[in-house]
């Protein structure tokens, strides 16, 4: 049975019986689980600023690119994106010029931010793993925005995935957002502020109901399909209704000017002849 995996999961079936029907149905190697992250605050979010937008094969590319420009001796680590190559540490990239970032790959704001996040790590803005775990959710989001390129939904990740907190719920995360729109059979994208009131019954595992939310959007995409089809063709159906009610009133209002027009020649006094 899936609730006996983790206390969380056992909690989030008791009080949601609409997410207790897609967990027992979730496959083996889908269900919620700890990550194992070997990563330091300056390489998790290093990891996440190349990440930021990107799919998740490019940005791994590039990711092993850049620290490859380091030529980094020793084993390799384990983040959450997988297994890869050493990270440089933040003196080195402080210290690197500008276009060694750029040629790994880096878009000048990236490069900036990896620079700006080494430099916040060495003057002590950037705290270590050890004391953020000993902080409150919004002190430690407060605290690492400071960084360029760093936002809320970032910290969020870094939450969830390398500290474990499991009562983070990312509401902007658009993944998470879907997931509930398509597993609760919303007409519309649910918004951030109402998923926030939405979320409180699962807590305190919101990191995992925003786990599973993002199982759905991974592993029905068919149904989400299909939807997404019906969508479109009602759309294209009020469409249509919409313009012959148009072409219907303008051919209406034409008729009735020529009407008026008619009307007025007559009206109108004769020149000689």
């Amino acid at each position: 049975m899936p609730e006996a995996r983790h206390p969380a999961i056992a909690h989030l079936c008791s009080v949601d019986p609409r997410l207790a029907e897609f967990i027992k149905r979730c496959p083996e190697d889908r269900h919620f689980r700890l990550l194992t992250s070997e990563a330091t605050v300056f390489e998790a979010l290093m990891e996440a600023i190349i990440y930021q937008q990107l799919a998740g094969k490019a940005a791994k590319a590039i990711l092993e690119k850049v620290k490859s420009k380091f030529h980094v001796a020793g084993p390799d680590k384990v983040t959450r994106h997988g297994k890869g190559l050493p990270f440089p540490t933040p003196q080195q990239v402080v210290d690197a010029p500008e276009e060694l970032l750029r040629s790994g790959g880096l878009s000048r704001n990236k490069m900036l931010a990896v620079k700006d996040l080494a430099a916040k790590v060495l003057d002590g803005t950037v705290l270590d793993m050890a004391t953020l775990r000993t902080m409150k959710e919004e002190e430690i989001i407060e605290r690492l925005t400071q960084v360029r390129g760093i936002g809320r939904w970032t910290v969020e990740m870094l939450l969830i995935f390398d500290i474990g907190r499991l009562d983070v719920w990312p509401v902007d995360d658009y993944g998470v957002r879907q997931g509930y729109t398509r597993l609760f059979r919303k007409r519309e994208l649910v918004k951030p502020k109402v998923l926030m009131k939405l979320g409180e019954k699962w807590r305190p595992y919101r990191s995992v109901a925003a786990w599973y939310m993002w199982r759905v959007v991974e592993l029905e995409p068919k149904k989400l399909q299909v939807a997404s089809r019906k969508s479109q063709a009602r759309a294209r159906a009020k469409s249509s209704v919409v313009g012959r009610q148009s072409s219907a009133k303008a051919k209406a209002s034409a008729k009735a000017k020529s009407k008026i027009t008619g009307r007025r020649r007559k009206l109108l006094p004769r020149g000689d002849h």
